[in-house]
């Protein structure tokens, strides 16, 4: 996945750019969640798990994919439609929404686990490569026309930024993204931004889990030895293999799609302490902590909801 720099011609341009790229990436993280659940529950036989995760990933494609799609189909893709070096590649895209469609149909009435998850996968690599080409192609394009303003286009298109009424309460629109951040974070609203170590500037200090075993995880688990029995079931996200620039928005889409009850396991290149109190801010007391394993080269924490 790419996380190319994008110009534009003014700052509410710009911070369009920034809202719908991090809305993507949050949209990747959680359906990579979804699938990676779905995929897991199937490995390991489980019919209880598969038909739950089957559910919610066929739950979250009708009410925030297929929305976001056509918003784009209603906002963007007329204004990029109008630029002649363009219009064979906004007609490929939205022939892209059709099979993406005609994915989620078929995801809907897969009867057999093993094909449900091949198509959940399947889904996931075609949304992943639209995702890029919109990023990198349509915005760009948009961003620099002198003719439209991106900032325009997108007022009020809630379901291309991620505030639209489905229950998703996490995905930030354009005044919530800061401006060279690229992870969706809050500049000064998330407890530290992207790759600093600041501590939320109205809590107290914390202990450093990495270094006291007994200092609380965030969301107030104390344990940090690792203890979910369950963690080997758990979806799997390896943010190492993630560009740096828009790593903390696809952890937060994943994170975004963990339901009460469940969690995820979060691969890790260093000990992610901005991260964690950055979902301590955006989810208060909602996740607990646990190190399952600290360095030198992974750190692995199991989230639960």
């Amino acid at each position: 996945m790419s996380s190319s720099i994008v110009l534009a011609t003014s700052a509410e341009d710009s911070r369009a750019v920034e809202a719908v790229v991090a809305h993507h990436t949050e949209m990747n993280g959680t359906l990579g969640l979804l699938v990676e659940a779905l995929v897991r529950a199937v490995e390991t036989g489980d019919a209880t798990a598969t038909a739950t995760a089957h559910q919610r990933l066929v739950a979250w494609t009708r009410a925030d994919l297929l929305p976001h799609a056509l918003a784009e189909e209603g906002a963007m893709y007329p204004h990029a439609h109008r630029t002649p070096d363009a219009r064979l590649l906004v007609d490929a895209m939205i022939a892209e929404h059709g099979v993406i469609g005609g994915l989620v149909d078929a995801l809907a009435d897969a009867t057999s686990p093993v094909r449900a998850a091949a198509l959940g996968r399947a889904l996931q690599v075609l949304f992943e490569v639209h995702m890029t080409k919109e990023n990198e192609q349509i915005l760009p394009l948009l961003a620099l026309s002198s003719d439209v303003s991106l900032a325009t286009v997108l007022d009020g298109m809630h379901e291309l930024l991620g505030g639209h009424e489905h229950g998703r309460t996490g995905s930030p629109g354009p005044a919530e993204v800061g401006v060279g951040c690229g992870c969706g974070s809050v500049d000064g609203g998330l407890g530290g931004g992207c790759g600093s170590g600041a501590e939320p500037a109205d809590e107290p200090r914390r202990a450093d889990p990495a270094t006291d075993p007994t200092a609380p995880a965030p969301g107030g688990h104390s344990c940090g030895c690792g203890g979910h029995d369950d963690a080997g079931n758990l979806p799997v996200l390896d943010a190492r293999a993630v560009p740096h620039a828009i790593r903390h928005a696809t952890i937060f889409g994943a994170l975004d799609g963990v339901v009460p009850g469940a969690g995820m396991v979060l691969l890790a290149p260093h000990d992610p302490l901005p991260l964690l109190a950055q979902v301590d801010a955006r989810w208060p007391g909602t996740f607990t902590v646990d190190y399952l394993e600290r360095g030198p080269e992974t750190w692995a924490l199991a989230f639960m909801r």
